[in-house]
């Protein structure tokens, strides 16, 4: 299911910015039992990134109009993807924005993905992708639609048979997985990439950095050289898809085991007791 503006179909003009030069920005969120999870961050953060952008971004009531609309027309299912979408719009040839501009917003439902394991009971095994992320202050945190690098080391993960790569900057710093949010487990601190210089700042690594220390448990962003990894207790990725997923394994040139991950899952209790995970 697509809305394009409010209207049903999958046909984008052809001059629409987000194809020409990935202008836009989207958003991934849980869809649970016709409930958009944290609905209300999602947005913020998509109308902080169109500021960032100098993009006009629709209204709040734009987007709930288009869900309810979408919802009316499917059938019920107890989870769904909902993915939004915002580009600048259509424009003429050349890189400057046209004044002015009429952003356009895409709205679409997919089904949940099938995950053949369960995460939380068997952990996933990470792979270390040579791809490395472009250091951009200007773009840093953003979800925008520029996602080549995120696709050249999802192929490599995909040749790895692993389940999730980490990527690096070009100072070879973690910066996150090419789909997820990394946290690090060193002595009795939970570290997570800073993502002043490059990444995304995903929704639910906002929560774990909101909820997990009134729960008692240290966590804070810092700088994590790849030699690290080589140091940590546990390790976990996170997105609002998939939740939280513990590490079993990280491969590279030094590969690691983790048979448990109790911290892990002192983070997954602290969050469903907040109501900030399902």
């Amino acid at each position: 299911m697509i809305l394009i503006d409010g209207i049903a179909g999958a046909q984008l003009p052809a001059d629409d910015r987000g194809l020409h030069y990935g202008d836009g920005l989207f958003e991934t969120l849980a869809l649970i039992d016709g409930h958009p999870q944290h609905w209300q961050r999602h947005l913020a953060r998509l109308a902080r990134g169109a500021a960032r952008l100098d993009m006009q971004c629709p209204p709040a009531a734009h987007w709930q109009a288009d869900l309810d609309h979408a919802l009316r027309t499917v059938p019920p299912r107890p989870r769904r993807v909902l993915k939004l979408l915002l580009t600048r719009g259509s424009g003429g040839r050349g890189y400057a924005p046209p004044h002015p501009a009429r952003p356009r917003r895409i709205l679409q439902l997919t089904d949940w993905p099938a995950w053949s394991f369960d995460p939380l009971r068997d952990g996933i095994c990470l792979a270390l992708c040579d791809t490395p992320l472009g250091r951009n202050p200007c773009l840093a945190g953003l979800k925008h639609l520029n996602r080549l690098e995120q696709v050249l080391g999802a192929a490599e993960v995909a040749a790895s048979g692993a389940d999730e790569g980490l990527m690096f900057d070009d100072r070879d710093e973690l910066v996150e997985g090419t789909r997820t949010n990394v946290f690090v487990a060193l002595g009795d601190t939970w570290l997570t990439p800073a993502l002043d210089a490059a990444g995304i700042a995903g929704i639910l690594r906002e929560l774990v950095l909101e909820f997990a220390p009134a729960a008692g448990i240290a966590v804070r962003e810092a700088r994590i050289p790849r030699g690290e990894l080589a140091n940590a207790d546990e390790i976990f990725v996170c997105n609002s898809l998939a939740g939280i997923w513990p590490v079993r394994e990280l491969g590279g040139a030094c590969p690691r085991r983790f048979p448990h991950w109790p911290r892990t899952l002192q983070i997954v209790a602290a969050l469903r007791t907040a109501g900030a995970l399902a």
